[in-house]
């Protein structure tokens, strides 16, 4: 077999055993260091960094940083005072033969890449073939593509068949914007990228095929978010025949648990995760997506302070944060948290700490008597040094108390950021009821069963019916949601009836599904944990687009691609587009 003629060894896998051995290395010029006249090298390829040197430093003459070169030579030890222990090939060096410049880089680098990721996003992604050479960003890609394999065996290891679906669909009102795409061939019509996989894998089901599954690419015209891509983003996408809630948590759990015990290092939350209701969740935590780890939790005060003569407190909702040891912090420390609180909508916050004898203190404490006082001892389960937060609003008493319970977490450092904490957030309200427009609202998966079938959808209570659907969140961010679908035509009609959408804008939006419903549809369920955010989360990274290759930025941009862009008349034309 004919040699490669670039290389004949990879750089970061040169061994003490290929000492005194000719080889061939082919990489990028990482840096250039001249120690009085001796001229070391480092050249970096894939798996890692190697130190070349010459007896005849006029070999490295026009060299410059991040330049393409193949290298010859030998092999040999460094002196031991120069021994670099922090690479893998710190003991050793390359003593060059020849050098072959096979691309020569600018002198003018738009960033050094080693540190590239202390320049801002948008220089780093209109450069990004330069930032994917910096290692952590080089290893954050290798790493995506270990996982996927991994997620990949593993659904095949449960029996799921991996099968693709469209990328050119129609377009549904899904709950995002959709990505359309005019047609040449037919005039004034548009195709859609799809939102998700979510109506082809419902047919699926109907199509006779048990268990699906693919990673899944997914278009949305949204804002990204530290946690949110804009444009597209990808999620392991599978759906169950014949399934109930409890079968797809089963096979969510095993994912997640096998996944990050495989790919991290830190504690994860035994399995089976915590089941948590939505309402549980937003009257303990303040949120559907809950940080487990932050022991904190939100207790109800309304009915304690019921009769209170505290004016801010009168005809509203309150809420509490009971936090022990917090009474001799510092003025200052309890001044930022009320600043904190005005940023979040606030009109500052309220506390009392508890002395010793149990006595209040706080300007609170004036407007208490002392059967309050004893019932909040209670409630609070407050002790001496204990500091108890009251949080009251009309209408937004618990989502704002969930921001102070995370404001805390992060300030008292309570949480443990060598734990993963998983649970399943349940039995989510079907609808929501919309003042605008005086109608209800999917708040999920408008696909979902509803709890109670057809007899719950013609109850008197709308706002009480539940819905099949879940979210797994690890962490406090929701990394898959999913639902026992709704199989039944009457059930679906019904559902979407009330939602605003008549019998015949389901034939017209969902007509694949409405018909294909018609011919015997198993009952199926099914979820789609989010890729990236496993990977934000597996790596620590702070911002989502870490995990891609090639992202468009924060807004919605690709400044290497220069996209979106101008088309041309005639193109324009061809697709009977006429720009407003």
């Amino acid at each position: 077999m004919k040699e490669n003629k670039y290389r004949s060894h990879y750089c970061g896998q040169i061994k003490e055993k290929d000492l005194n051995t000719s080889v061939k290395i082919a990489g990028w010029v990482e840096n250039i260091r001249d120690h009085g006249g001796v001229i070391f090298v480092d050249i970096r390829d894939e798996s890692g960094l190697l130190q070349v040197v010459s007896n005849d430093d006029s070999i490295f003459d026009g060299l410059t940083k991040e330049s393409t070169v193949c290298i010859s030579g030998k092999i040999r030890s460094r002196k031991e005072e120069d021994y670099n222990l922090k690479l893998k090939t710190g003991k050793l060096e390359l003593l060059v033969d020849s050098l072959e410049i096979l691309s020569k880089a600018n002198n003018i680098l738009p960033f050094e890449v080693i540190t590239s990721h202390e320049v801002n996003e948008e220089t780093r992604l209109k450069y990004r073939y330069l930032d994917l050479r910096n290692p952590k960003v080089h290893d954050n890609i290798v790493f995506r593509s270990q996982v996927i394999d991994y997620l990949r065996s593993k659904m095949k290891e449960l029996g799921f068949l991996e099968i693709q679906t469209p990328i050119l669909t129609v377009s549904s009102p899904e709950g995002a914007r959709d990505y359309v795409v005019p047609s040449r061939k037919y005039h004034g019509k548009f195709y859609a990228l799809p939102q998700a996989p979510q109506i082809f894998k419902q047919l699926l089901m109907v199509g006779g095929f048990d268990r699906y599954f693919q990673i899944a690419p997914c278009f949305r015209d949204e804002d990204a978010r530290k946690d949110r891509t804009a444009g597209e983003f990808y999620q392991l996408d599978f759906e169950m025949a014949f399934a109930e809630e409890e079968d797809v948590y089963k096979v969510g759990e095993k994912i997640f648990y096998d996944t990050f015990k495989k790919f991290t290092d830190k504690e994860i939350s035994p399995r089976p995760f915590r089941r948590i209701s939505y309402q549980e969740a937003i009257e303990r935590y303040g949120t559907d997506k809950p940080d487990l780890r932050n022991p904190l939790e939100i207790i109800d005060l309304t009915e304690v302070l019921k009769e209170t003569t505290f004016k801010p407190f009168q005809k509203t909702i309150i809420k509490g944060i009971s936090v022990d040891n917090l009474a001799d912090k510092s003025n200052s420390w309890f001044n930022d948290l009320v600043e904190f609180a005005k940023k979040i909508g606030m009109p500052g916050i309220g506390y009392i700490t508890v002395s010793e004898d149990y006595r209040f203190k706080g300007p609170i404490d004036k407007f208490l008597t002392e059967r309050e006082r004893t019932l909040l001892i209670e409630k609070a389960k407050l002790k001496v040094g204990s500091v108890l937060f009251f949080i009251a609003d009309r209408k937004q008493s618990s989502i704002l108390a969930g921001q102070i319970r995370d404001e805390l977490g992060k300030r008292l450092n309570l949480i443990d950021e060598n734990k993963f904490e998983f649970c399943i957030i349940n039995n989510f309200p079907m609808y929501e009821y919309n003042k605008e427009s005086r109608s209800y609202d999917f708040t999920h998966n408008p696909f979902s069963m509803p709890q109670g079938g057809l007899e719950a959808l013609n109850s008197d209570h709308l706002e009480n019916v539940l819905a099949y659907q879940f979210d797994f969140v690890c962490n406090g961010i929701e990394v898959s949601s999913g639902a026992v679908r709704n199989h039944d035509l009457e059930i679906m009609k019904r559902a979407f009836e009330l939602a605003g959408y008549g019998e015949e804008t389901l034939k017209e939006k969902f007509g694949s599904l409405y018909t294909a419903f018609h011919y015997g549809a198993p009952p199926h369920a099914g979820m789609a944990p989010g890729i990236d955010r496993i990977l934000m989360l597996m790596r620590d990274l702070l911002n989502i687009r870490e995990t891609s290759a090639f992202p468009l930025a924060s807004n919605a941009q690709d400044m290497m691609m220069g996209c979106p862009s101008e088309i041309s008349e005639q193109q324009l034309r061809e697709i009977h587009i006429k720009v407003r």
